[in-house]
């Protein structure tokens, strides 16, 4: 039997269309990537009694349960709502509002908004090494600010400089860095720390005449192999932890392209206000009229200058925080000339007529 099927709407609830008429894939969110184990065993269940018995690691570090007809939809979203309500409330999310907005939520849909896409994240220091912050921890911060909306963003962090899970391809990139102080009254001019960085990292750091270490701050990214490596303890991470943020990165089959460095040296504080702003900027850039479109392209709508200057209003800047005060993208043409097009064509932002 046919049935009319407002996809836009299930996609909505996150329920994505497959290319079997009438059937949809569950993606559930996980905020940072961590979730308690005993959740698996609702994955299974839904699985297994309204999907076809499988689920996919999703990309976006989501649980997607493909295989469910729509005629289940209904049962999958009265049993989501436990799911929804201990994830999302653990984190101190208002289900009961939209981009900030007061909005009751009806259970019966599930999840109220695709919008923002889930946060991903690395391992980051609970388990890694290299991993300078706790980036779990820190998705798990940002997730409220952010959801439920129904405009979108991308946001992936990275523990570390090695940059594992791809903050240079997000609308916001967040890595994990460390400012390294350095105790030249310890240093016995080994070059420990010197190989290491050559190695490793930027080649930032060398030995001068007096045998202690040089170093360039300009292309330092914070990763802490001088401190791995040094014997005498002539290296140390300040306590504060700090972070870079590139924004504007992104994939696709039109324009991909890498992200800029928008932020540098940004404590914990500095980053959370920035994405607190992203709900206003979004706004206005759509004139409070949301489409499926990522952070990227509203930054290229807006212009980099309006952005910064909304995303940075009310932020209080730590002192050593440093901000891009232009970028410039350099665009991948996947065919020729695809910015051209009649000035009719061209998008706008903010308030229209």
């Amino acid at each position: 039997m046919n049935k009319d099927i407002n996809i836009k709407q299930m996609r909505t609830h996150c329920f994505r269309m497959s290319k079997v008429p009438g059937e949809f894939m569950l993606q559930l969110r996980v905020p940072g990537g961590v979730v308690n184990a005993k959740y698996l065993a609702m994955v299974q269940y839904m699985a297994q009694t309204w999907g076809n018995g499988v689920f996919h690691f999703g990309t976006r570090q989501t649980f997607d349960i493909p295989g469910i007809h729509i005629d289940h939809v209904p049962a999958v979203n009265e049993y989501l709502e436990e799911y929804i309500r201990t994830v999302e409330g653990e984190l101190g999310v208002n289900m009961d509002t939209m981009a900030g907005e007061p909005e009751p939520w009806d259970p019966s849909q599930g999840y109220p908004a695709i919008g923002s896409r889930n946060i991903t994240a690395c391992i980051g220091n609970i388990h890694c090494p290299l991993g300078q912050v706790n980036t779990s921890a820190l998705a798990h911060k940002i997730e409220p600010l952010i959801y439920p909306s129904h405009y979108n963003i991308k946001i992936n962090i990275s523990g570390c400089a090695n940059d594992c899970n791809k903050a240079h391809v997000a609308d916001y990139g967040i890595v994990g860095c460390s400012l390294i102080d350095y105790h030249p009254e310890r240093c016995i001019g080994c070059g420990g720390c010197v190989k290491a960085c050559k190695r490793g990292a930027t080649g930032v750091l060398s030995l001068n005449k007096s045998a202690r270490v040089d170093k360039d701050m300009s292309a330092c990214v914070g990763c802490g192999e001088c401190v791995r490596v040094c014997p005498t303890g002539a290296w140390t991470r300040r306590p504060t932890k700090f972070y870079r943020l590139f924004i504007g990165g992104r994939t696709g089959r039109q324009n991909p392209r890498m992200g800029e460095m928008f932020l540098n040296w940004a404590s914990e504080d500095v980053i959370l206000g920035v994405i607190e702003n992203w709900q206003k900027f979004s706004a206005w850039v759509m004139d409070y009229k949301p489409e499926y479109l990522h952070g990227g392209h509203l930054i290229d709508r807006a212009g980099f200058k309006k952005f910064k200057e909304m995303i940075l209003d009310g932020v209080e800047l730590n002192p050593e925080c440093i901000v891009a005060e232009d970028l410039y993208w350099h665009e991948r043409e996947s065919r020729a000339n695809f910015l051209v097009k009649p000035l009719e064509e061209h998008h706008v932002a903010g308030p229209r007529s």
